[in-house]
């Protein structure tokens, strides 16, 4: 059987892909507990500077596999979901996810906890949950009216519509949309950069989540403090050199 999810590293950058293409990536429980695990590693592993969340095949993820029989869902929210959703906001890593095809229900909103998204134009994006009687989970209630507003999410959460790429785009769901054959190079391409860029790019991350939720003196307060641990790193220190001495600077993350 092969492995719900995979996982490699290479050029500081470790890819995560969602793997059971014949049902378009549906989650069940051996994938939930694998992507939670996947995620952890990632944020623990010192080779990896960015981190890709994608899927195999066709889809990216098609939400909860509905086949598996499921009596507690307020608890498998709980323990499978809500975990990896944490997993995703703690990377100290940027996460960007890639959007192969379909993202619907849980899927979507996974999405949507990255923090930067670039997808195909065959992607598509799915608040499914009112079509089969459920509620927004996963963190979707919590992202979608902050990333479109909240009179769009609630239209796209109650009437459950398809989303292509390009509304995606115009809406703000996804960041940058690009041809099928080109989505592997522009992600790696993005991911790339962000995997040689220098320590701080963690610390904006915490910054920039930090302040989207706090008042704005904690934010102050929160910039104060992250600022004086770039400002104390090796490759602050290296891009003032650089500056000085009018050449690029060579990060080393530290």
């Amino acid at each position: 059987m092969a492995d719900p999810v995979l996982y490699a590293v290479a050029g500081g950058v470790a890819t995560i892909t969602l793997n059971r293409p014949d049902v378009l990536n549906s989650m069940d429980d051996a994938m939930g507990r694998s992507l939670i695990a996947a995620l952890r590693r990632a944020a623990a592993d010192r080779e990896a500077a960015c981190v890709v969340l994608t899927g195999a095949g066709r889809g990216f993820c098609a939400g909860q596999d509905l086949r598996e029989p499921q009596s507690d869902l307020g608890g498998a929210i709980r323990n499978r979901y809500n975990p990896i959703v944490r997993a995703i906001r703690a990377c100290r890593q940027p996460v960007i996810a890639a959007v192969n095809g379909v993202a619907a229900g849980a899927g979507c909103a996974f999405t949507l906890a990255c923090d930067l998204r670039i997808a195909s134009t065959q992607a598509s994006f799915v608040m499914a949950f009112g079509k089969i009687g459920l509620v927004p989970d996963s963190g979707a209630s919590f992202f979608l009216p902050r990333l479109i507003g909240l009179g769009k999410a609630m239209e796209l959460a109650l009437l459950g519509g398809r989303v292509d790429a390009g509304e995606a785009l115009r809406l703000g769901l996804v960041n940058r949309v690009v041809a099928p054959e080109e989505l592997e190079a522009a992600t790696a391409a993005w991911a790339g950069e962000l995997a040689g860029g220098p320590y701080s790019l963690g610390l904006i991350k915490r910054a920039l989540l930090h302040g989207a939720a706090a008042d704005l003196e904690a934010a102050l307060e929160q910039e104060a403090y992250l600022q004086d641990l770039a400002g104390r790193s090796a490759d602050h220190r290296e891009a003032r050199a650089a500056f000085v001495e009018k050449r690029p600077p060579k990060f080393t993350r530290s």
